[in-house]
């Protein structure tokens, strides 16, 4: 107890010194408490809206004007994110493994790379909803499809990935590699051995971001995938997200109950992926 009187009083005569420091501490108190509230009020207020309207009927594997079913929709979900993952994750991870780990420091041609892939993050989605409309399904002669919506979403996650698995492996002391080296490891072993593993939960924390912006994606969807609330034959099919069937409810303004039991399925997903890529990381990191 003594202790802790002793350190505030030491931080109150410190803030007494630099009453600025206190004003900066008491603005990020705030600014938390803020954020932390009205992450509460959202989920709450779906919770509240669409508990309620979680009927057997939304969860029909076909869709009707009656039961306004997201089962399709949720399925299409699961294939458009597994496909996009699939797609952008080796390339992310390996493009940032050879700008950290083989490219020469100081490289034009990485500063290039680095350069474009922070340029492409700030990109709005509609843009890349257009440009996968013109190229995948209309150059590509794909049509609206999921495989059209996968490679779009993938390049839309592309920078997100490449930078966080950057900034991961980055983080690695380089006492990691040196002692490798010292033991007679190659660069190769060195890297998918030693350094790939320690930035594991780097990577997915990059990788989970990228899931939440693909879950959550509706403008580059609705040009390349479609709005089909249909379920899916094959990549090639069209077909509706989560999302996108949500705003497409919302909008129509004649299945708001349904839009809102669909925000809290879309949120529980959200937070399942979270969680078991959390125990995934932790599982990894152990090992």
């Amino acid at each position: 107890m003594s202790r802790q009187g002793g350190s505030v009083k030491e931080k109150l005569k410190s803030y007494k010194r630099t009453p600025g420091s206190f004003i900066v501490m008491l603005l990020v108190l705030i600014a938390a408490i803020i954020t932390f509230a009205a992450l509460l009020f959202l989920i709450a207020y779906i919770l509240v809206n669409g508990v309620p309207y979680l009927k057997p009927s939304l969860f029909s594997f076909t869709y009707t004007s009656d039961n306004a079913s997201l089962m399709p929709a949720l399925i299409n979900t699961l294939i458009m994110t597994a496909l996009s993952l699939l797609i952008a994750v080796p390339l992310g991870i390996f493009s940032a493994i050879y700008l950290v780990e083989y490219a020469k420091r100081g490289n034009k041609f990485v500063e290039i790379i680095r350069l474009t892939t922070e340029t492409l993050q700030g990109i709005p989605s509609i843009v890349y909803g257009l440009f996968g409309m013109l190229f995948f399904v209309t150059f590509c002669h794909w049509g609206f499809s999921i495989l059209a919506g996968a490679f779009t979403l993938s390049i839309m996650v592309l920078p997100l990935i490449m930078r966080s698995t950057e900034e991961a492996l980055k983080s690695v002391p380089d006492s990691y590699r040196e002692g490798s080296f010292g033991l007679g490891a190659g660069k190769l072993r060195t890297v998918f051995r030693i350094v790939l593993p320690s930035a594991v939960p780097g990577i997915l924390a990059g990788v989970i971001l990228a899931v939440g912006r693909i879950v959550g994606e509706t403008a580059a969807l609705i040009y390349t995938a479609g709005t089909l609330a249909k379920m899916p034959k094959n990549v090639m099919s069209s077909g509706r997200t989560l999302a996108v069937h949500m705003y497409n409810l919302a909008s129509e303004g004649l299945y708001m109950d349904q839009a809102y039991a669909t925000a809290v399925i879309l949120l529980v997903l959200v937070v399942v992926i979270n969680t078991l890529s959390g125990i995934a990381a932790k599982k990894l990191t152990k090992s």
